[in-house]
């Protein structure tokens, strides 16, 4: 009989147990993954997957551009609607400028670190509470004032007092997950090799790059590519530190024999530029931003969410050129003209229209992001204003060597790499390009540690799932 009441018992647990999955019966329905909705980005678009012809649509003997174009597919995506702007990059210097001065608070006072969770539980090491503000300068005490104010230099000359840039650090890691799915660097030596026919070595020693960066005694950046035997996870973490500061001297730098100087005072700190397209900002940099938009954004999100959600990037070659085409072939410009002006003799974007002749646009330098129109896919300066960055690295073969869905060529250089292999593709065009610069199907290059005064850069995040979305909101 007691054997009756187990086999019994056991019956129904199995039964219970099935019950916990959505299907009865024995047939196979399925498991749900959790489910949730990605926030609509603010003051981005979505672009919907599509494919385009990819390079220039016809040949200019006067440039030296032949016609090659490639058919590519391209997957959803969110983009910003401008350019990111002095106020918004702003927002991540003064960012890094307050976690500077908590730092220096905890040291003496507790109270600016959290070393403790909700329940209880030691926080290893204790983090920042950003909650707690800053004191201001009225009511700080002594050693709090001179944590606050050490992040300021002064200019022992003309006495100007301002934030001091060199001061402005920024350190990440990235893991480097498409370099963790590659058979070849598989943890177990059993998985690299899927021919059977071949004996795997199980002693076999796989060398893997990393790039790692640290501040040495002198208070420099280190930064440098390291290359050893894969031991673990951990070899597929990538350390960064970058100083995040604009170059605001690339307005002297960028033109010889001009008076640019009063920009390299005003264009980043007057609040009259807060809406203009941040400038002086490199390829590593704007990476930094990227990574800190994305942690910036998680601490919003709920716990359980925030690792589900993609990262904000910046735009591969090709997401770029089918973004700004609208995605049409026949599109040499963001705009459907073949022109730069409209039918009533309008510019239709921020460049140079003439020999020495930059205003006739309306504008000197660089202009106020959205003020022109913007393309059907609801993106503004998408030709013109600054030239953009994005994530791809330069060559001269371009698409062709890349693959046709999500075509995207990467090559992160090391230190001791020869510099022509840290060019990287920039796009659009800028204030100080003749209309050929600004075609959509034209790609230029330059330096990943190079700052311009003609360059900046917008962010991209891949879409999260199918379901039909409204485009995020519009900045004003």
């Amino acid at each position: 009989m007691k054997n009756l009441i187990i086999i019994a018992l056991s019956i129904i647990l199995f039964v219970s147990c099935g019950r916990s999955f959505s299907g009865d019966g024995g047939e196979l329905t399925g498991v749900s993954a959790p489910s949730w909705s990605e926030p609509n980005p603010y003051g981005m678009v979505l672009i919907k997957r599509g494919a385009f012809e990819m390079g220039p649509a016809k040949n200019d003997s006067l440039w030296g551009n032949f016609q090659n174009p490639k058919g590519v597919s391209i997957d959803a995506f969110w983009m910003d609607q401008t350019e990111i702007t002095n106020a918004e990059y702003r927002q991540f210097v003064y960012w890094v400028r307050d976690s500077i001065i908590r730092e220096r608070l905890a040291n003496e006072d507790d109270l600016f670190k959290i070393s403790e969770d909700k329940n209880g539980d030691p926080i290893e090491p204790p983090i920042l509470d950003w909650r707690r503000p800053i004191p201001t300068e009225r009511r700080a005490n002594e050693d709090e004032l001179n944590a606050i104010q050490s992040v300021n230099w002064r200019n022992p000359i003309t006495g100007e007092t301002k934030l001091d840039p060199q001061q402005m650090i920024y350190r990440y890691s990235i893991f480097d997950a498409t370099s963790y799915a590659l058979r070849r660097n598989r943890l177990n030596p059993t998985e690299r090799v899927k021919n059977t026919d071949i004996v795997v070595d199980p002693n076999e020693v796989v060398m893997i790059s990393k790039d790692t960066a640290y501040i040495n005694e002198d208070g420099l950046i280190i930064s440098e590519t390291i290359t050893r035997p894969l031991s673990s996870i951990w070899d597929f973490l990538n350390t960064y530190i970058v100083n995040i500061y604009p170059d605001e001297t690339a307005w002297v730098n960028d033109f010889n024999n001009s008076y640019n100087e009063p920009y390299t005072r005003l264009y980043f700190n007057l609040p009259g530029y807060n809406d203009y397209p941040v400038v002086g900002v490199s390829w590593e940099q704007a990476n930094a931003f990227c990574h800190w938009r994305t942690e910036f954004l998680k601490r919003s999100l709920d716990v359980n969410f925030k690792n589900t959600i993609e990262p904000y990037r910046l735009p591969t070659e090709a997401e770029f050129e089918y973004a700004a085409r609208s995605g049409k072939s026949e599109n040499i410009y963001p705009w459907n003209s073949k022109g730069v002006t409209s039918e009533k003799d309008c510019f239709l974007g921020n460049f140079k229209p003439g020999d020495g002749d930059y205003t006739k646009d309306g504008h000197l330098i660089t202009a106020k992001v959205a003020s022109f129109s913007p393309n059907e896919f609801g993106l503004y300066d998408m030709a013109g204003n600054v030239a953009e960055w994005t994530s791809t690295a330069f060559l001269e073969s371009g698409p062709e060597i890349m693959s046709d869905m999500n075509p995207e060529y990467r090559y992160n250089a090391a230190k001791e790499d020869p510099y022509a292999m840290k060019k990287k593709v920039v796009r659009g065009g800028s204030w100080k390009d003749p209309a050929y610069l600004i075609r959509s199907d034209v790609r230029t290059f330059e330096y990943q540690n190079e700052q311009r005064s003609y360059i900046g850069f917008r962010c991209v995040r891949t879409q999260v799932g199918f379901s039909k979305v409204k485009s995020g909101k519009v900045k004003k």
